[in-house]
């Protein structure tokens, strides 16, 4: 945690429009979860939305990154990835259990910053919470592939729990940096 780097006020930079297109499609790939499943062109919809996450981030580091764009990516990365997660979860190719948990730890993480970046501190994520979205993203991808779908879903089920176990503990992470926020924050007061 630190205080907030210098960022762009710009609201449409490059990397936002990308990100912006990103969770605009995120109900499209829900909906096609729904009502297709598993399939190589919902697969494919869900790879090119998440080659968009690479390329804003790309985009971004090459600019001037934004406060606007520091908000949207994670959420659009949450609607987009867990959306996908409880469209499988309807269609009865995931557990509920595991998304819950997912969900819940998310919502927890982002009124965290929210409320860190109130007091004008930002929250970068941390190594293992990037590579907890990777993990979503790939138990996702991988319970839309048809032959996984049809043939190994317990590769997708197996990284599945892998994500959790990663979500668990970057969420852990992340409360242990709130509880060091506030010791910090009475000393201030003192």
């Amino acid at each position: 945690m630190s205080r907030s780097p210098d960022y762009s006020s710009a609201l449409m930079t490059p990397a936002n429009m990308i990100t912006v297109t990103r969770l605009l499609f995120a109900p499209v790939m829900i909906v096609a979860v729904v009502e297709i499943g598993p399939s190589w062109g919902v697969f494919l919809l869900g790879a090119a939305l998440g080659l968009t996450d690479l390329l804003d981030g790309y985009v971004a580091r090459r600019q001037q990154p934004s406060r606007f764009g520091a908000f949207l990516d994670p959420l659009a990365d949450k609607v987009l990835v867990l959306g996908t997660m409880v469209a499988l979860v309807a269609r009865g190719e995931f557990h509920w259990f595991p998304v819950a948990v997912i969900g819940v730890r998310e919502l927890a993480v982002s009124l965290y910053r929210v409320q860190a970046g109130r007091r004008g501190v930002t929250v970068p994520a941390r190594p293992l919470a990037k590579a907890k979205t990777f993990v979503q993203s790939w138990a996702a991808g991988l319970a839309l592939a048809p032959p996984i779908a049809d043939d190994a879903m317990w590769i997708a089920t197996a990284t599945l729990w892998v994500a959790v176990v990663l979500t668990v503990v970057s969420g852990a992470q992340y409360l242990l940096d709130a509880q060091r926020l506030a010791a910090d924050q009475m000393q201030e007061q003192r």
